[in-house]
């Protein structure tokens, strides 16, 4: 794809990081490998910076972003912090969990990143690289996935060029992704109670049997969101002629989540499905079906999400 950007690939060794850090700084785009996908990461404190992070994934601007932070010091200052918040920040903290809380006045973000809302979303990564880019970088990063809006999520670097390549200035290549989901997203409300907004590898009770109603607070809750360009039908025991199959457990496909039926392996497995369903020559793509258990939930979620169509 075309763009205003002659988009470099970092290894990510001291040098790598070292320039993509120095990039960040400066106001520019990096694509950074984290435990879950592949991050579009600019300076969460710079308006300019975060401003083209929606330019280059076509986003809109009522989507707030994820602000990546590299110790709980820096997240207390970026947002309040009950105690309900402080401890799940200590389980789960470094790890893929987000958490949405109150803004506070002074925590000198870009008005973009919370997309006007009160509250926050914060992540501490899990990742060496991204870690080592944060820390270098010396503020909080903002780092929604390194994709253009609305589409299937990057899990390597051949992944985020497929769609971002001459839009960004750089990615930082660390191999393929751990995880292969996005974080859960969990709402820490004033009340104490916990919303789950975006089902993820990690699983927190919710302490409210009804959905706060505020709309949308974080990444991942657009209807129509993964989306492989072409029709997806869920729930198949095999495959039409004009269908690429992605299969898990007995279901063999042209591409197999799980063969074994481990749902930690379909997970990490299910954008690079998504990937190759989408360049196949088959004009639709099938999926079967995915226990609704465990990291299944999160699994389904995505794909009940890519196999809706766009507005």
């Amino acid at each position: 794809m075309g763009g205003k950007y002659a988009t470099e690939t970092l290894q990510a060794d001291e040098g790598g990081i070292a320039h993509a850090a120095a990039i960040l700084r400066e106001g520019g785009l990096v694509a950074v490998p984290t435990e879950t996908v592949y991050g579009l990461a600019a300076r969460a404190d710079c308006d300019a910076a975060v401003a083209r992070i929606y330019e280059a994934k076509g986003r809109p601007s009522f989507n707030p972003l994820i602000v990546h932070v590299s110790t709980i010091e820096q997240a207390r200052e970026l947002a309040q912090f009950s105690a309900e918040a402080e401890a799940l920040a200590e389980e789960h903290w470094p790890g893929p969990l987000t958490l949405v809380l109150p803004r506070r006045e002074d925590a000198g973000l870009a008005a973009a990143v919370t997309a006007g809302l009160p509250t926050v979303a914060l992540r501490m990564p899990d990742h060496p690289v991204m870690r080592a880019v944060l820390n270098e970088t010396g503020a909080p990063v903002a780092a929604p996935s390194a994709n253009r809006s609305g589409f299937i999520s990057p899990t390597s670097a051949a992944h985020v060029l497929a769609s971002l390549d001459g839009r960004i200035d750089a990615v930082l290549d660390a191999g393929e992704c751990r995880a292969g989901l996005e974080s859960t997203i969990v709402a820490v409300r004033e009340d104490g109670n916990l919303e789950e907004l975006r089902p993820g590898p990690v699983k927190v009770a919710p302490r409210n049997s009804s959905p706060d109603g505020s709309g949308i607070e974080a990444p991942g809750q657009l209807a129509s969101h993964y989306a492989p360009g072409k029709p997806v039908r869920l729930g198949a025991a095999d495959a039409q002629p004009d269908e690429f199959l992605i299969g898990f457990g007995a279901v063999a496909g042209d591409c197999t989540l799980s063969a074994s039926g481990d749902l930690i392996e379909a997970a990490s497995r299910l954008y690079a499905c998504l990937h190759e369903g989408a360049r196949s020559d088959k004009p639709r793509i099938a999926v079967a079906p995915v226990p609704h258990e465990g990291v299944g939930v999160a699994i389904n979620d995505r794909l009940r999400r890519a196999a809706t169509p766009p507005n």
